[in-house]
Formats: structure tokens, C-alpha cells, sequence
């Protein structure tokens, strides 16, 4: 069998990046409805800022920031979050007024259960259980 694995000093993901047309909106969305805590909030230039925000003791961080020059804001982000409760994470989301998925993805082994819920902006983004 031949060798497939590379060196690289590349370590981990950092910091995944979704196009907003409102960063105090975005803010608001991610820290008051996901929880989320904002880790920087610093200008970029005259007009321009950058602001991550992560769930609590996350590793990899969200950008929230305007979307280049001719890009949307309201993209399939494909970015996946992880919940040990699905079901409970789902009813939160409902009760806070979240564009959620009607109800939990459930495709049975080895598929987790998962939801897709939308931001301000309509970005899609991914909530996977965690199997025990």
C-alpha cells in the first residue's frame, strides 16, 4: 500500500468565516441566541471591522464580517456545530424564535441526529449530535 500521508505545519482550524450584511445584528444572533461569545471585535481600516465569535472554550472561531465585493450573504455555510442533546438544543432554538428545521434530521445508525438552523442573514449552519 502505498504512503498517503503529507507533512504540513498546519496544526488545526482556526477561524471558519461567514458573509453578514449586519455585524451588530450577527452579534447579537450569535451570542444571545447560540450562546456564542465574541472573541474580537477590531477595526480593519477606516470602515471595516473584524469580529470572531465561538461557543464557550471552542478552539476553532466563527468571522462574522461583510461579504466580499460582489458575494452574498445567505450561503449553504457548511459548517457543523456539535450538541450532546439535539432534541433539547432544537427546542431552545424554537422557543428563541431561530430559523430552525421543523424538526430533528433523524437518518438512525451510524448517522447522528442533526438540524440545520439560519441566521439573520439566512447562512446555513449545521448541529450535529454527539454519539456517547
Amino acid at each position: 500500500m502505498a504512503d498517503t500521508s503529507t507533512s504540513t505545519r498546519i496544526k488545526h482550524v482556526s477561524t471558519v468565516i461567514v458573509p453578514v450584511s449586519d455585524q451588530d445584528a450577527a452579534i447579537a444572533f450569535y451570542t444571545e441566541k447560540l450562546g456564542f461569545e465574541k472573541r474580537a471585535d477590531v477595526p480593519m481600516g477606516e470602515e471595516m471591522r473584524w469580529i470572531e465569535v465561538a461557543p464557550p472554550g471552542a478552539d476553532t472561531t466563527v468571522a462574522i464580517v461583510p461579504p466580499r465585493p460582489g458575494e452574498p450573504v445567505g450561503v449553504q455555510t457548511r459548517i457543523a456545530f456539535s450538541t450532546e442533546d439535539i432534541d433539547a438544543l432544537h427546542a431552545e432554538l424554537q422557543a428563541q424564535g431561530v430559523d430552525v428545521d421543523a424538526e430533528v434530521s433523524r437518518m438512525g445508525d451510524p448517522v447522528p441526529p442533526m438540524v440545520f438552523l439560519r441566521d439573520q442573514d439566512g447562512n446555513s449552519l449545521l448541529v450535529v449530535e454527539l454519539s456517547e
